[in-house]
């Protein structure tokens, strides 16, 4: 029995000029829809994660309380949910699946979002990570729509530093000869577990390393337990294509990139209109606040608050770091009395 439910979106044509035949769309809701329809939150899933993956922020003792909202947690293309190269069957599938760009996500995500329950009005959309690219995007595509949002540990486009540090991972999915240019029959194990320990000297600072935090904190045995356990463990259950098509969306990840803003991408942050706080982490090595404070800059309503923590992009991430997700909600909560 599985706990989310499928929107199909029929044949769909992406920004790309590429079709996905009959497309499909998962996601999961927490909470009830109100009479009025408007105590919706919108809250999109992140790299390689899946709804359920989502939930360290739900709760009826959190900002994100199911009695009082509305969740809607819409699965990314390519992660094994929704439409992917994993699920999606030939001449479309494995290797030919084609480019998503988080365009197309919320694109469909607003089909899912209007045709289905009928909504107008998003009191809040939030994410991390990849997750926060999307909330970015919603802030930019519908601004009429979208109330308030909050990103956190994310970016509104993807930087070039961001972009090389994916093109390491993407090398070492891809150099092991099992991955046969997409079309294996059995998961390229040695790539992922090499992309897994390209990720662990960037997902957690220098700090996390230099205190043990893997060890005093998440209960690992030895640095290499915890690259064992904690990063490969990830990746090895993760489908190689699916990875590498999220990662395309993620390195081409911009707000501008659409008819809409035409690459202007100023102009796209000015055009969010939403209630926001942007909350990157002080020493996440993917989105460093630079990046967040130039976006700030340039949102009308926005606040920047930067996260003071050593987890780096884990800050408030998967239910990593308590301390850290305390902050978050406390921020959340703020913005949704706002």
């Amino acid at each position: 029995m599985s706990d989310y439910n499928i929107f199909s979106l029929g044949d769909i044509v992406l920004q790309s000029g590429m079709r996905v035949p009959d497309a499909r769309l998962a996601y999961k809701t927490y909470g009830t829809l109100n009479a009025a329809k408007d105590n919706v939150i919108v809250y999109p899933t992140w790299y390689s994660g899946q709804h359920y993956e989502n939930e360290w922020l739900i709760g009826e003792d959190k900002a994100l309380d199911p009695t009082r909202y509305f969740i809607i947690v819409p699965n990314m293309f390519c992660n094994g949910l929704s439409s992917s190269p994993s699920n999606t069957p030939a001449p479309y599938g494995k290797a030919r699946f084609p480019n998503v760009t988080a365009y197309d996500n919320v694109r469909m995500q607003w089909r899912l979002v209007t045709e289905l329950f009928g909504i107008q009005k998003i009191a809040l959309v939030t994410g991390w990570s990849m997750g926060a690219l999307q909330t970015f995007h919603w802030g930019a595509m519908y601004p009429e729509m979208v109330e308030r949002i909050l990103p956190f540990q994310g970016s509104s486009k993807c930087s070039r530093h961001n972009f090389v540090f994916l093109e390491g991972v993407k090398a070492a999915l891809t150099v092991d000869a099992a991955f046969s240019d997409g079309w294996y029959d059995a998961q390229p194990d040695k790539g992922l577990r090499a992309a897994a320990r390209v990720y662990a000297g960037w997902g957690l600072s220098q700090t996390f390393y230099r205190e043990k935090l893997d060890l005093e904190k998440l209960g690992y045995s030895s640095l290499e337990d915890f690259l064992v356990g904690f990063w490969e463990g990830w990746l090895l259950s993760k489908d190689a294509n699916n990875l590498l098509g999220m990662l395309w969306t993620w390195q081409y990840g911009d707000i501008s990139n659409n008819e809409m803003y035409q690459g202007d991408f100023v102009k796209a942050l000015s055009s969010i209109r939403a209630k926001a706080i942007v909350m990157p982490c002080k020493t996440d090595l993917y989105f460093p606040p630079e990046d967040s404070e130039f976006e700030v800059r340039h949102m009308p309503n926005a606040e920047l608050r930067v996260v003071d923590s050593i987890w780096g992009h884990f800050a408030g991430g998967p239910g990593t770091s308590p301390v850290d997700i305390g902050v978050l909600d406390k921020a959340l909560r703020e913005l949704l009395e706002r």
